[in-house]
């Protein structure tokens, strides 16, 4: 990443900060990792506590993992509470997910990847269709001991909007730069305590605010347009008539 020292430092200054803001973070740990692999899939598409909600809605609606293997896309949705294209892109991809699962493993259990090391784990769950980049550091960070750190777009989109890294870089790049700059014993407060900030309601209002002075700004560069095309028009029309 370009100018990586100086983002370094402003990544550490935010990290110090959003320590200061919150209480301490307690990690989360996942004993099967098929788990963490169901929550990096919600986690992606929803927000942490609507991802908290779902986890709990499974657990309420379905016996086990299998029976949400074979549930409707619909029952899924209806869970995650909201239909809309993330909730359903959620819930295709979390099928998706168990199927491989049990195609490759015939049982729903990722317990085997847990005698695995962590290059060979990593690849593992990278190889089964429907589990994204978010889903697998998910996996990695809270079921496999891994050094990862998940990142949503509302986290990119964070970090890129207060310039902590390259507003050009993507995804793949700012996880990796996050990975070098933060140690692997700090990798979950730091992820947990960063989607939390992202996910403000401070944020989303900031967000909001943004999209209507967008809006504002187009609608007025339209009407500016439509406003000359018209002129134009009409001298057009003078000068024909004449």
């Amino acid at each position: 990443m370009k100018n990586s020292k100086e983002y370094s430092a402003r990544l550490q200054k935010l990290y110090r900060g959003l320590k200061r803001a919150h209480p301490r973070v307690e990690k989360v740990t996942h004993d099967d990792p098929i788990e963490a692999v169901i929550h990096g899939i919600i986690g992606e598409y929803t927000s942490d506590a609507a991802t908290q909600k779902a986890i709990k809605g499974f657990r309420s609606t379905f016996v086990d993992w299998n029976d949400l293997r074979v549930s409707r896309m619909e029952e899924i949705v209806e869970i995650l509470q909201e239909d809309n294209a993330a909730t359903r892109a959620a819930a295709s991809a979390l099928i998706t997910a168990l199927r491989a699962i049990f195609d490759e493993y015939h049982t729903l259990s990722l317990q085997p990847l847990k005698k695995m090391g962590k290059r060979p784990a990593k690849q593992a769950v990278e190889a089964l269709d429907g589990i994204g980049r978010f889903a697998v550091s998910y996996c990695m960070l809270t079921a496999l001991q891994g050094h990862a750190i998940p990142l949503t777009e509302a986290m990119a989109t964070y970090l890129r909007q207060n310039e902590i890294v390259d507003p050009e870089a993507d995804a793949q790049d700012i996880e990796g730069f996050l990975t070098r700059q933060v140690a692997a014993k700090n990798a979950y407060e730091f992820y947990s305590l960063l989607r939390r900030e992202s996910e403000s309601p401070k944020i989303a209002k900031k967000k909001a605010k943004r999209t209507r002075k967008t809006a504002k700004t187009t609608k007025a560069t339209k009407t500016s347009k439509t406003n000359k095309t018209t002129k134009k028009t009409k001298k057009k029309v003078a000068k024909a008539k004449k």
